[in-house]
């Protein structure tokens, strides 16, 4: 609780700091009548005001130094005592503000706090909560050292970029364990989400995952698909969900704009999928007339998809099993000779009407042998082994869609173009920390886990 009313808080302040503006101003003045122009102007301006807020700022929070009786709980079952008053100085938007806060210790826990930077967001930080979130998006954004120059450039704040890295992994790793602890709840049942509202015709789940380049120590023991064998990367999971409520004029699906929602994770499968679930019961997957689960075809995906939506429909990328039908041609291509372009375009649409019977009768006409027959069959058990999920004539006679591509480009826009740039080594701590701030800043506003959440209920 402030000491004094804010509104003759800040008519006090205004009133003192008029001459301050008024020197402001007169310096602006001179600054755009020289050779400096309006940019010059700007700059004084911007200068002077932001030193002038932070030193408001600090009178402001100055006004209530915490002082909240003799004794206060520790947080341990015991009781500290206050003992008097410190100082602290951590960097705002405003610039660097210091704090003279009550300070209470707990003999028996042998350490110490001051309420008053708890009620303020700064507790073991030296960066308010507007310029983390600040740091965040310019960290998320580009590597560190640019981000620093960012905030510096557009924000008139100077971090180190030590700090600016810190402070966004610590953010991103307090994000990530809140999306696991929602996420716990709700697959408990513990937190039950209201129906989105309105509620969507369609949802769609699409499940990827693309390799990360790590450090050494991180992939150390690991196999990999490199010449030595060793691995040079860690896989992190990616997940989208997004609603479909109408198709176009030619019977094409339209994704709901401003729909998708990511997560995110190093984890493995079996983790993964229960953050798939919880986001999936978030977004509505109890209410929805039809729910989809999208994927390349790795059985991984499916995995998760059966265990978790038992009554999705599966759908592999049809833009993948093309691939993989070009590819099976490429082996037979020995025996089909110059028909080949015949006989894929046949086989592409039999693809297209689902026939994987069609397809596998077509290859069985060639007897193999030794190397190229395993290379078939491999090619050959895709399909086979996704065939219910290759329905795609009668899946898009039901309006839904039938390629992965918004995972897919998520697996580049989201994390390939943040964590997969050229020179770049890192820990699984610090890339899994930037992939959840980029999937919270890539997914709706009302999707992040920072946001008060007003749709969910606590069950009797």
């Amino acid at each position: 609780m402030l000491i004094c009313p804010l509104g003759g808080l800040f008519a006090a302040l205004a009133e003192a700091r008029s001459a301050e503006i008024a020197r402001l101003a007169a310096q602006a003045a001179r600054a755009l009548g020289c050779d400096g122009g309006l940019g010059a102007a700007e700059a004084v301006l911007r200068a002077g005001l932001l030193k002038l807020g932070g030193s408001m700022l600090g009178q402001l929070l100055s006004a209530d130094p915490g002082q909240r009786g003799p004794r206060l709980p520790c947080g341990q079952g015991h009781e500290a005592e206050f003992t008097d008053y410190r100082d602290k100085t951590f960097d705002t938007v405003l610039g660097p503000v210091t704090l003279r806060r009550a300070w209470y210790r707990c003999a028996a826990c042998k350490h110490g706090f001051a309420p008053r930077d708890a009620e303020l967001g700064v507790t073991g930080t030296s960066l308010s909560p507007g310029l983390t979130a600040m740091n965040d998006i310019a960290a998320a954004a580009g590597p560190f050292a640019k981000a620093a120059g960012l905030l510096e450039d557009l924000a008139g704040v100077a971090l180190t970029v030590k700090r600016v890295e810190r402070a966004a992994e610590a953010s991103g790793a307090a994000q990530a364990a809140a999306v696991r602890e929602r996420a716990g709840l709700i697959a408990g049942r513990k937190v039950v989400p209201l129906p989105p509202s309105p509620c969507p015709d369609m949802l769609y789940g699409a499940i990827d995952g693309t390799g990360v380049t790590m450090t050494a120590k991180e992939t150390a023991g690991r196999k990999g698909k490199s010449e030595d064998g060793r691995a040079r990367t860690r896989e992190v999971k990616l997940a989208v969900f997004f609603t479909q409520d109408d198709v176009d004029d030619d019977g094409y699906p339209v994704r709901d704009q401003d729909s998708a929602s990511y997560i995110a994770t190093f984890e493995p499968a079996a983790v993964f999928g229960d953050l798939v679930k919880a986001e999936g019961i978030r977004r509505g997957a109890d209410h929805v007339r039809q729910l989809t689960i999208l994927g390349d075809g790795a059985a991984w995906i499916w995995g998760i998809a059966t265990a978790q939506f038992p009554e999705a429909t599966q759908i592999v990328d049809l833009f993948h099993a093309r691939e993989h039908l070009h590819s099976l041609t490429r082996s037979l291509e020995f025996m089909l000779l110059d028909r080949k372009d015949q006989w894929l375009a046949a086989r592409l649409e039999d693809l297209d009407y689902g026939d994987i019977d069609g397809i596998e009768a077509a290859v069985r006409k060639y007897p193999l042998e030794g190397i190229k027959k395993d290379e078939v069959e491999t090619e050959l058990g895709y399909f086979l082994n996704n065939a219910p999920r290759m329905r795609y004539r009668w899946f898009r006679s039901r309006g839904l869609f039938v390629g992965s591509g918004v995972v897919e480009s998520g697996c580049k826009a989201v994390i390939g173009q943040r964590l997969k740039l050229s020179g770049m080594r890192w820990t699984i701590t610090g890339a899994d920390a930037i992939a959840t701030l980029r999937c919270q800043q890539a997914s709706r506003p009302e999707d992040r886990i920072w946001q008060p959440r007003h749709n969910q209920i606590i069950p009797a």
